[in-house]
């Protein structure tokens, strides 16, 4: 028996389900990305009572590590490491523009580029063959109308992630669609599955959210 908890609080929604061998028991969601902190715990509570199970029956818990929102990633990292810690399980992480892309790989004909809003004209973004094989690792970069010029030359490419509310005003191709999709947990929970098959666990100790790019504030500007 594999009960896998699976977290997402990368985005502006944040969700969370409970998942026996990929298959989804429950799944709760909040629009509200500053109500992430006071409600993960309650809405993994909920899920654990509706589903008569106890917290000694999670056998993993996975987590989108990012990129993403920073009070986000820590808030869904630190839940997950507190879990594994004290039941003694452990951690699966999974990129969140690899998750992103997950959500829309029934809807692509060849490639598929999740954008992360990170303000201002920049994106956190990588991209990814319709089978989900990495063939851009994750970065971040100022978009422009010429964008994506490359991959428009012999690929029909479909953007997904909060980041393509800027793509939609700045490229104009043929070649590029937009998906309104947005993954969220149970999305995590298919991916989490074969990870736990494969044994593929995160240090527990070491594991950090991957911000991609380091954090700024202006409050401690030199």
């Amino acid at each position: 028996m594999s009960h896998i908890l699976n977290i997402d609080t990368a985005l502006e929604r944040g969700s969370v389900c409970i998942a026996h061998e990929g298959k989804i028991f429950g799944l709760s969601v909040t629009e509200n990305q500053k109500d992430h902190a006071s409600w993960l715990h309650s809405a993994i509570n909920e899920l654990l009572q509706k589903n008569n199970l106890q917290a000694a029956d999670i056998s993993a818990v996975a987590v989108s590590i990012g990129p993403g929102s920073y009070t986000g990633l820590r808030v869904g990292l630190s839940a997950a490491k507190g879990f594994c810690y004290a039941l003694n399980i452990p951690l699966i992480t999974v990129n969140t523009l690899q998750l992103l892309a997950a959500g829309v790989k029934e809807e692509a004909k060849e490639l598929i580029v999740p954008a992360i809003d990170a303000r201002r004209m920049e994106i956190f973004t990588a991209v990814y063959d319709a089978n989900l094989k990495e063939k851009t690792p994750p970065h971040s970069m100022i978009i422009d109308e010429n964008s994506f010029e490359e991959l428009f030359k012999s690929h029909s490419v479909l953007f997904c992630g909060n980041g393509i509310r800027k793509l939609k005003n700045i490229i104009k191709n043929n070649n590029a669609s937009f998906s309104e999709t947005m993954a969220d947990a149970a999305t995590l929970a298919g991916i989490s599955y074969q990870l736990y098959l494969q044994k593929e666990f995160s240090d527990l100790a070491y594991t950090e959210p991957y911000y991609l790019k380091e954090f700024y504030s202006p409050a401690f500007k030199k």
